[in-house]
């Protein structure tokens, strides 16, 4: 048996248009540029807006060539960010569509643009990328409007209320080389 072979295209809704904040409370950009979309941007609305932006662009040739492949793994109105299954042999049919999209695929859509951040051959790695582009667009908010976090790691080494001048360090630890170590010194 030949096994089917995807990609999944790991893709983020923009809106550049920042609307006039007349009134309105202080919102940093980072936020503005990554707000929500519309409840009405559904899995069926994406498909069929993808689907005619990719028969506009490539005829009968690329909407038959995606048709059976092209699906909706994950979609979050709330964080702008979805997930397409698509063939491997054809995944850039579709890449070119969304990079040519210029509004979300609803009656009345904002402009707003389609951005590819990643194409992996797993939805694993597409689901941890999409965990760690949230989180850093939490970070980004926050260090723009000034906001420290109040986190565990914050109180047991001196978060907020304690005064330090060097700079924190992460350590990063490679499983396997900790196996290795382990195993020659069994030999030794």
């Amino acid at each position: 048996m030949v096994r089917l072979k995807n990609r999944y295209l790991l893709v983020n809704v923009l809106y550049p248009e920042l609307e006039d904040r007349k009134g309105k409370t202080k919102v940093p950009d980072i936020v503005e540029f990554n707000q929500p979309t519309t409840d009405a941007f559904t899995t069926g609305a994406l498909l069929k807006g993808l689907k005619a932006e990719i028969a506009n662009i490539f005829g009968d040739y690329g909407s038959g060539a995606v048709s059976e492949s092209l699906t909706v793994k994950y979609l979050s109105p709330a964080t702008s960010t979805f997930i397409l299954r698509v063939s491997r042999a054809h995944y850039r049919l579709a890449w070119a569509a969304l990079s040519l999209m210029t509004s979300v695929p609803v009656k009345d859509g904002k402009n707003c643009v389609f951005r590819v951040v990643r194409v992996s051959g797993t939805i694993r790695k597409a689901e941890e990328e999409a965990i760690r582009r949230a989180r850093e667009l939490i970070l980004k908010a926050r260090r723009e409007i000034g906001e420290k976090s109040d986190s565990t790691l914050d109180d047991i080494f001196g978060g907020a209320g304690a005064e330090t001048t060097r700079e924190k360090g992460v350590l990063v630890v490679d499983r396997s080389d900790s196996e290795e170590e382990e195993d020659s010194d069994g030999d030794g």
